[in-house]
This record gives C-alpha cells, structure tokens and sequence, in this order.
C-alpha cells in the first residue's frame, strides 16, 4: 500500500489539473452536449486517461533525472529521488498505468488513441534529448497541451469543422506562455544549472513571454467575436467577450507568480494552490458557461 501512495506522489497529482484542457472541448460543445449528454462521460473517460498517460511521463522522467533532483530544494523530496521509492518499481507501476490508459482508449475514437500514443512518444524524446535545447523544450511542452486539447475534441467526437482553430492556437500559445514562465522562474532560483538553461537569457525569456502573453490574449479575443462562434452558439451578440477580462487577469498574475525568485516551487504548481488565480479562473468559467448556455 505504501508503494501505491509513494507511487500516485510521483504522478504528481498538483499537475492533473493540467489535463483538465481535455475536458475544455465538452464545455464550448453546446450542440453535442444538448443532443447527447453523456459525452461528459467520454470527456471524463479522457481526462482520465491522460492523468494515467502523464503519470507514466513523470514517472519516467523523474527516473531519468534522479541524480539531478537530489541537488535541487524542491524535487530532491520526491519519492524516486529520495530513495522511497526504487526505479524499477517506479517504472513497472509506471508501465501498468500505461498499459491500463491504452486500453481504456479503446473506448474511444481511434483519433483519440493517436494524440496518445503521439503524447507518449513526444514526451519521451523530450525526457531523453530535447529538453537540452532551449525554447524547443518550451515547445514540445506546448505541443503536449495542444495534444490535449484535440484530444478532448476526438473523445467527443467533434468533426473537424467543429473544432475552433482559434482555440487550438489560444491553448498552444498559453501553453508557451506557462512554459517560458517556468524557465524565467528556474532562472531566478537556480541560475544555468541545467545544459537548456546555459542557453537562456532573462530578457529575451522577458520579451516571449509578453509577446506569447498578448498573444493568447488576441487570439481568445478573435474567438470571441469570429462568425464563425456567433453562428455555433446562435448568438445575436458576443456575449463571450465578458470573459476576456478575466483572460487577462490571468496572464497577468501567472506573470506575477513566475517572477517571485523567493519560493523554490515552480509557478506551475503554485498556480493550481493561489487563491487569487483560481478565484480568476471560477469567475471565468462561470462566465463562459453564462455566454453559451444561459
């Protein structure tokens, strides 16, 4: 039992909700939802999945990096680098996860179990090579939410004309905003400690992350007013625009929590913890579900 536990630490469970960007297609899916209400049952399913999916990644990568994080005043806690859990059972609990996601994937589109299989391997390369080269690290960490998202759209069942390309790039370029975040954090606290981090500059990581930032603004603004949503939501009037606010608020305080060198934690996992942030994030949510279905 307590390899079980020390086993779910090492998933770490303060990142699942970042698989929650599989269940985001199902909420802007009013059609679907009206039609067949137990698509939220396919959505779950996926969101599912993709904690066990993820799981297997960070299990694999905390393996490869245990030497690393024993240095490091945060990661060094976590069960493989500790010792409390040893690499070989790591990996086996690891790979039953694996497997238990692949089958459940069945249940879904075969479109579905591709973005998987893709994430997987992605992932993989990222663990053993491309997170060495810096900003292509911070990409493939996008690309991994941008699989996400069309996932969720395949679990569903969204044809193509259904998914909104503006979408799809709103989370790709939030995805690069969040990565670059955690970078200009890692820089603060522990300076080119790592091969990636040798080649960034705090500046230039400064100025992407405001472009990326007003970016992903833009485009969830452009999302709101396309034609092509108004028409989708039978909307006389964009009324999703009154969630662009709290768009913006977001970004802003991610920026905030990513630029605070006095905490060890990564600003991706203190996010998930601040009360502000996610005060933000309901508020927005409620919003948006106000916009398309009342």
């Amino acid at each position: 039992m307590k390899t079980l536990v020390l086993f779910i630490k090492s998933t770490r469970p303060s990142q699942w909700p970042k698989n929650l960007f599989v269940v985001a297609p199902v909420i802007f899916a009013k059609q679907h939802t009206a039609q067949d209400p137990y698509i939220f049952c396919s959505s779950f399913l996926g969101f599912l999945i993709f904690v066990l999916v993820s799981g297997f990644v960070y299990v694999f990568n905390d393996i490869r990096d245990r030497e690393w994080d024993r240095i490091h005043p945060q990661k060094s806690q976590r069960p493989i680098a500790s010792g409390a859990l040893s690499p070989r059972m790591g990996l086996f609990l690891a790979c039953i996860a694996l497997l238990v996601a692949t089958t459940l994937s069945l249940l879904l589109p075969l479109a579905f179990l591709a973005c998987v299989f893709c994430y997987v391997l992605t992932n993989l390369a990222y663990s053993l090579f491309l997170r060495r080269i810096a900003y292509l690290d911070v990409i493939v960490i996008a690309f991994g939410f941008l699989l996400r998202i069309l996932a969720g759209c395949f679990a569903i069942d969204l044809a193509p004309s259904e998914i909104s390309y503006f979408l799809i790039l709103c989370t790709f370029l939030l995805s690069l905003y969040l990565g670059l975040g955690k970078r200009k954090h890692e820089m603060l606290v522990l300076g080119a400690t790592r091969e990636s981090l040798k080649k960034y500059n705090n500046h230039h990581i400064n100025l992407a992350m405001w472009a990326t930032g007003v970016a992903t603004a833009l485009a969830y603004a452009f999302y709101t007013v396309a034609p092509r949503t108004l028409q989708y939501f039978n909307m006389q009037f964009p009324r999703l625009v009154v969630s662009i606010p709290f768009v913006i608020l977001g970004l802003l305080r991610f920026q905030m929590l990513a630029s605070r060198s006095a905490s060890t934690q990564s600003p991706t996992e203190v996010m998930v913890k601040d009360t502000l942030f996610l005060a933000n994030i309901l508020v927005w949510g409620v919003s948006v579900l106000w916009a398309i279905y009342l």
